[in-house]
């Protein structure tokens, strides 16, 4: 009996170990997928964007679409989530130009999109740092004076960016506090706090923000569960900060009409009418 159970054990153990070995091999593949081009809706460019490459600090080069208000009341990089490139963003450039009145950048990660070489956590929060000093000196604005969105993985981007410059804006949309925390809730049996080497620890980066935030998480979010949206909420210690619960919302539903409103109001109330005057035709 004491026999077959420890022949049980150790062959539990090799299973375990196994699991837990192809877990860490394909780490980088599970958080990023990467979609590359062409993979996605690339049927020309939308009305109004521009194609723009610039590097990140260590050469790789990336791709973004730039579209620029005429009368910006502001300037805006948007940072987007695992699974998706910026053929993906069209409606999000619209509706940031066209109701807010803002000159936007999105930007793909590395291995993502048009974007060169390939993804992993330190590398991502480089290209993040790397679009945000591209837009600032394109934009003609200081740094501090971009609003940062982040979707998911892109609001560890948005964490990062805003706490480095003390954005104008920080809007994170159905984010984690850290990737470990994550990989915790879906693989409670492993000791991915321990293992994982991707961090993109959003939490002590969000402790270091000051300036306004608006935050919204699903509460039927099975992919970033809610209360990691709640802790990550809590850990900012902006006076002016504002937490928008989405009901019955997964991942990757459509956000509500409430956060929807409460995104134009936070951007109207950041952003100030443009100083040039419209452009008129006799």
């Amino acid at each position: 009996m004491v026999g077959r159970l420890l022949v049980f054990g150790r062959r539990f153990l090799a299973a375990y170990l196994v699991v837990l070995l192809v877990l860490l091999a394909l780490e980088n593949s599970l958080i990023f997928p990467g979609p590359r081009y062409p993979e996605g809706y690339w049927n020309g460019l939308p009305p109004g964007v521009e194609d723009v490459y610039f590097s990140s600090a260590d050469k790789v080069r990336l791709h973004g679409w730039y579209r620029e208000h005429p009368q910006a009341r502001g300037v805006a990089l948007y940072a987007h989530g695992n699974g998706e490139n910026v053929s993906n963003l069209g409606e999000v450039l619209e509706l940031l130009h066209e109701r807010d009145q803002l000159t936007v950048l999105v930007f793909d990660y590395r291995g993502y999109g048009r974007s060169e070489g390939s993804p992993n956590g330190p590398g991502v929060i480089a290209d993040g740092r790397a679009a945000h000093q591209w837009l600032a000196e394109k934009a003609g604005v200081a740094p501090a004076e971009i609003i940062v969105m982040g979707r998911s993985l892109g609001g560890a981007i948005a964490c990062d960016l805003a706490a480095l410059h003390q954005s104008k804006g920080l809007i994170v949309e159905r984010s984690f506090t850290s990737m470990p925390d994550t990989a915790a809730w879906h693989y409670p049996w492993l000791p991915v706090r321990w293992v994982m080497r991707t961090q993109l620890d959003s939490r002590s980066r969000i402790e270091e923000y000051r300036g306004p935030l608006l935050q919204t998480h699903g509460d039927a979010d099975q992919v970033v569960p809610y209360f990691l949206g709640e802790q990550l909420f809590a850990a900012c210690p902006s006076k002016d900060k504002n937490f928008i619960t989405d009901a019955r919302t997964g991942h990757n539903d459509a956000y509500s009409s409430t956060y929807l409103q409460a995104q134009a109001d936070f951007l109207r109330r950041i952003t100030t009418p443009s100083k040039e005057p419209p452009t008129t035709k006799n």
